[in-house]
C-alpha cells in the first residue's frame, strides 16, 4: 500500500510539473500577446474628451453668474477645446505610429498567410481609425481658430494619404466639412444626412451649426442650440460623477494615509506583542501569521490546478467544443449574449477553482482557527471602505507612472471595451454581476483567503502580502496592468491581514470594480 501511494504521489508530482511548465508558458504567451495590444485607457480619455466638449457648451440659465463660470471652469478647465485638440492629436499620432509598425510587420516575407490576413485586417482598421480621427480633429482645429490647418487635415483624409483604403465614409464627411469652411463655402445637397449619419456628439452639433448658419435656417439652428444645451447640462452632471466622485475619494484617501502615517509615527512603540490586535491601525495583526498545516506543494497544486489549468486549459478547451456542438459562434454574439457568455465562463472558472481548493485542503480538515473567516460582525465594513479610499491615490499614482512606461500599450481587461460600448441595461447588469460580485468572491477566496495565509508559512506577513499581490496581478494576463493590479492586490492583502475577515477585501474589491463599471457606463452614454 505504501509503495502504491508513493507511485501515485510521484505520478501526481510529474503531472504537476508538466502543468506548471504549461501554465508558465501559457501565462508568458498571454502577457507577450498583450504587450503590443492597445490599452483601453486611450479610448476612455477620448470618451471623456467627448463628454468634456459637450460640457464646454453649457451656459446655464444665468451665463453671466460668477459661480456658474467657476463651476464650469472647475469641471472642463480654462481651455477645454485646446485640451480636446491635443487629446485627438495624440490619439491620431498613436494610431499612425501603430500603423507604421504593423506595415513593417506585413513586409516580412516569412509571414504566414493566416497571420498576414489578420495583420492586413488590423492595418485596414487602423487606417479607418486614423481617418475618423482626422475628420474630428479638423472640427477641433476650426473651433480653435485654425481653419487653414483644418482644411489641410480634411484634404489628407480625402486623399487617403495616397492610398486606396476603406475610408469612403470619412472621406465623404471630410469633403462636406471642407466645403462648409471653405471660402467661398461649398454646400453639398446631402450634407445634413451625411453629417447626421457619420458624426455624433459635439462634432455633429458643430458641423450642423455651421451648415444651418450658411443655409440661414435660424429656426433649426435655435432648436439645435437648445438641444445642445440640454445635452451639455447632462454632460456636466456626468462629468461631475466621473471626475468628482473619484476626486473626492482621492482626497479622502490622502487624508487617511496622512492620519495613518502620523498615528504610526506617534504610537508605533505602544503596540503590545502579546495583543497583536491592539495598537496603531497599520500594525494590528501585522506579525500574526496563520497556522498553515500544508506545505508549498499544496499551495502550488491549488494555483496550478485550480486557477491556471482550469482557467487557461480546461475551460478554453471545453467551451469551444460545447459551442461548436450547439452551433454557436461567439463572434456573432451581441452585447447581451457576450455578457452572459463571459459570466458563464467566469462561473465555470470559479466553480472549478473552488472545487480544486476544497479537494486540496480536505485532508487537513478541520482547519486551524482563522482560515477563510467570514464574520458579519466587527469592523469589516470600515476596513473595506477605508481600504477603497486609500487604494484610490496609491493605484492612481502607480497608474500614472505605468502610463509613462507603456505608452498606451500592454492590453486591458476584455470586458472593459464591451461594457464601454454597451447600451443594453441587462448586459450592463450581467457585467456588474461578473465584475462586482463573482470576481470579488472567487478571487478573494483564492488570493487572500488561501494564498496569502499559506505564504506566511515561509514569508513574513509583508512578504506574503507582496507576493500574493503580484500573483493576483499576473493572473489577469495583461502586461500593462501588472503594476496597478499588484498595488491593488497588496492593499487587499493588507486589509485582510489587519481585519482577519474576508468580507473586508471582498467589499474593497467590489467597490473598485463597481466604480470602474460606473465610469464606463457614464462615459459610454455621454457621446450622443
Amino acid at each position: 500500500m505504501t509503495e502504491k501511494r508513493s507511485i501515485l504521489e510521484t505520478v501526481k508530482r510529474l503531472i504537476l510539473v508538466i502543468l506548471t511548465v504549461g501554465a508558465i508558458a501559457l501565462v508568458g504567451l498571454s502577457l507577450l500577446q498583450s504587450w503590443n495590444q492597445p490599452q483601453i485607457q486611450s479610448r476612455l480619455e477620448l470618451y471623456q474628451t467627448n463628454l468634456l466638449l459637450h460640457a464646454a457648451e453649457w451656459q446655464g440659465e444665468n451665463s453671466s453668474s460668477s459661480n456658474l463660470t467657476t463651476a464650469r471652469t472647475t469641471l472642463v478647465g480654462d481651455e477645454p477645446f485646446k485640451a480636446a485638440l491635443k487629446q485627438y492629436q495624440e490619439a491620431q499620432q498613436s494610431a499612425k505610429t501603430t500603423l507604421e509598425k504593423k506595415l513593417q510587420e506585413l513586409a516580412n516575407p516569412e509571414l504566414q498567410l493566416a497571420n498576414r490576413q489578420q495583420l492586413q485586417a488590423e492595418i485596414n482598421s487602423l487606417k479607418r481609425l486614423s481617418a475618423e480621427l482626422g475628420v474630428r480633429l479638423g472640427l477641433l482645429q476650426v473651433q480653435n481658430g485654425t481653419t487653414d490647418a483644418a482644411l489641410k487635415t480634411w484634404e489628407d483624409v480625402i486623399k487617403g494619404e495616397g492610398e486606396r483604403i476603406s475610408t469612403d465614409e470619412s472621406a465623404e464627411t471630410a469633403k462636406i466639412l471642407a466645403g462648409l469652411w471653405s471660402n467661398p463655402a461649398q454646400l453639398f445637397p446631402d450634407a445634413q444626412p451625411q453629417i447626421q449619419k457619420h458624426l455624433d456628439g459635439w462634432f455633429r452639433y458643430r458641423a450642423l451649426s455651421q451648415l444651418y448658419q450658411l443655409q440661414e435656417r435660424s429656426q433649426e439652428l435655435r432648436s439645435l442650440q437648445a438641444s445642445e444645451q440640454f445635452i451639455a447640462q447632462q454632460a456636466v452632471g456626468k462629468l461631475a460623477i466621473v471626475t468628482g466622485i473619484p476626486g473626492l475619494g482621492f482626497l479622502i484617501g490622502i487624508g487617511l494615509l496622512v492620519f495613518l502615517g502620523i498615528q504610526w509615527l506617534v504610537s508605533r512603540k505602544q503596540s503590545d506583542p502579546a495583543n497583536p490586535a491592539s495598537g496603531p491601525i497599520l500594525l494590528r495583526n501585522g506579525s500574526l501569521a496563520w497556522d498553515t498545516p500544508w506545505d508549498g506543494e499544496t499551495i502550488w497544486e491549488v494555483l496550478v490546478f485550480g486557477f491556471f489549468f482550469v482557467g487557461q486549459i480546461l475551460i478554453p478547451l471545453l467551451v469551444p467544443l460545447a459551442l461548436a456542438f450547439l452551433q454557436l459562434n461567439p463572434t456573432t454574439f451581441d452585447a447581451r449574449t457576450k455578457a452572459f457568455y463571459i459570466l458563464a465562463n467566469y462561473v465555470l472558472l470559479a466553480a472549478g477553482g473552488i472545487l480544486v481548493l476544497f479537494l486540496c485542503v480536505k485532508p487537513f480538515l478541520p482547519l486551524p482557527k482563522g482560515w477563510f473567516e467570514v464574520k458579519l460582525g466587527g469592523s469589516w465594513f470600515l476596513w473595506g471602505l477605508g481600504g477603497y479610499f486609500v487604494a484610490l491615490p496609491l493605484v492612481i499614482l502607480v497608474s500614472l507612472i505605468n502610463q509613462q512606461i507603456w505608452q498606451g500599450k500592454g492590453g486591458s481587461n476584455p470586458i472593459l471595451p464591451i461594457a464601454l460600448e454597451s447600451k443594453d441595461g441587462i448586459a450592463l447588469a450581467v457585467f456588474f454581476a461578473t465584475a462586482s460580485i463573482a470576481a470579488p468572491l472567487f478571487e478573494e477566496i483564492i488570493f487572500r483567503g488561501f494564498l496569502l495565509p499559506s505564504l506566511t508559512r515561509y514569508l513574513p506577513i509583508w512578504g506574503a502580502i507582496a507576493l500574493s499581490g503580484f500573483v493576483f496581478a499576473i493572473a489577469h494576463l495583461n502586461a500593462s496592468e501588472v503594476l496597478p493590479l499588484a498595488t491593488l492586490g497588496m492593499i487587499l492583502g493588507f486589509v485582510y491581514t489587519r481585519s482577519r475577515n474576508l468580507l473586508a477585501p471582498m467589499l474593497l474589491h467590489s467597490l473598485w470594480n463597481s466604480g470602474t463599471l460606473l465610469s464606463l457606463f457614464i462615459l459610454g452614454s455621454g457621446t450622443t
